[in-house]
């Protein structure tokens, strides 16, 4: 099957242009540009190493902090970079104060990865992880808030809650979570992996303890360049993973919190240095900068979806209000036999996809077998009318298949 890359795509991005990638929400997708910004930083680096890690860093770091700051509607002192969201997560569960019998609330459609944080992390502090049940399909916000708040209790001490869902693609209403949690004495963790760049972004206003974000993902930045945000009367307990020079640095002309994030060992501190240069980049790809680049994704996911959900015969699964960049769709269950293998549980309808029709879409078997495709600058409608026609031939033959 051809596939439809958008004119500009073999120019803009280093994508490639054989294949339908309908996939931007796992791991970005880096702007030709912004890898380039990449690239020139690294050879910096390497031309006097000491001068621009001993010298240079802490202030090139201060400035593109100061510029993502800006972008998320924050204080740049209140945030530090981090490698991923994941990485943000692990640094706030593991310097929260638990004690025995606290609870951390979360959902059954967070991240693994980060669920499996708050089980280990429950483990050790002998606390318990609550998960109230979200349900997928939904008609409404409040089916997402009234299990939340249903599940709090008077040992509730921090809700790990996404902003933007990872399997089930939804936007959470992280506002009024924040604001009905804190009236009930609960701290939260935002856990935006997927919120920079796809949703507009006011932490201050937030008012949440703790954001982590990618840069990676919705802001097309390089791997590797990720934030946490953290709310004043929180910083001194927090403590980066790698415990370094900060430590028992005598400085006060800055606080301990960035003293001890700014410095955690030798690393390639390129991805964070390129962040302004992709916000750049990525706001010049629409006339009305980045307000209408995330318009533009979520109307182009939002639209395809009708299509989607007729080859699949299912109606749609959730409000559009309810749906950012990307989109999810309950799957018919796989037969026991037919269950993906490790490492990566890859599915075979997704496999089929990829190999006969050079569509990258993933296909997640939690918390339900789910398609989930994600719409960046790069796509267009007929890549999402592909798909909707290989859906229909592949699901049509498989049924053909198991009925003679």
């Amino acid at each position: 099957m051809n596939t439809f890359p958008p004119p500009a795509a073999d120019r803009a991005w280093l994508l490639d242009p054989s294949i339908t990638f309908l996939n931007h929400g796992s791991f970005g997708a880096c702007p030709r540009a912004v890898f380039d910004c990449h690239r020139a930083w690294q050879e910096r680096m390497e031309r006097q190493p000491v001068q621009f890690l001993y010298r240079d860093l802490e202030g090139l770091l201060d400035e593109a902090r100061g510029v993502l700051a800006d972008f998320v509607g924050a204080q740049a002192d209140d945030l530090v970079f981090v490698g991923n969201a994941t990485t943000g997560v692990n640094t706030v569960l593991r310097s929260f104060p638990f004690q025995p019998g606290d609870e951390i609330l979360t959902t059954n459609h967070e991240y693994n990865a980060c669920r499996n944080v708050a089980d280990f992390v429950a483990q050790q502090a002998g606390a318990k992880v609550v998960v109230a049940e979200v349900p997928f399909p939904l008609q409404s916000a409040e089916e997402i808030v009234e299990p939340i708040l249903a599940s709090v209790t008077a040992r509730t001490r921090l809700a790990l809650l996404d902003h933007v869902t990872s399997p089930t693609a939804l936007i959470f209403p992280i506002e009024r979570l924040v604001c009905e949690l804190a009236a009930r004495g609960v701290e939260t963790l935002v856990d935006g992996a997927h919120g920079p760049g796809m949703v507009p972004l006011q932490l201050d206003a937030l008012g949440a303890a703790f954001y982590t974000g990618n840069c990676h993902k919705w802001l097309c930045a390089p791997k590797g360049a990720a934030f946490l945000h953290v709310r004043r009367d929180f910083q001194g307990r927090m403590r980066p993973l790698v415990i370094s020079h900060g430590a028992n640095s005598p400085r006060t002309d800055r606080s301990r919190f960035l003293v001890e994030f700014g410095w955690q060992g030798t690393l390639d501190p390129a991805a964070v240095l390129s962040v302004p240069e992709t916000l750049r980049v990525m706001g010049a790809m629409a006339p009305g900068g980045w307000p209408e680049v995330m318009r533009l994704n979520q109307n182009l996911a939002r639209a395809a979806r009708p299509k989607i959900c007729q080859a699949l015969g299912i109606p749609l699964p959730c409000p559009d209000e309810l749906i950012g960049a990307t989109a999810a769709f309950p799957m018919p269950e796989l037969p026991e036999n037919e269950h993906p293998e490790p490492p990566w549980f890859q599915d075979p309808l997704a496999t089929r996809l990829l190999e006969e029709y050079r569509i990258e879409v993933p296909i997640f078997g939690i918390p339900r077998r789910l398609l989930r495709y994600s719409a960046q600058r790069y796509n267009d409608a007929r890549q999402f009318d592909a798909l909707a026609v290989a859906l229909t031939a592949t699901l049509n033959s498989r049924h053909n298949l198991l009925h003679t």
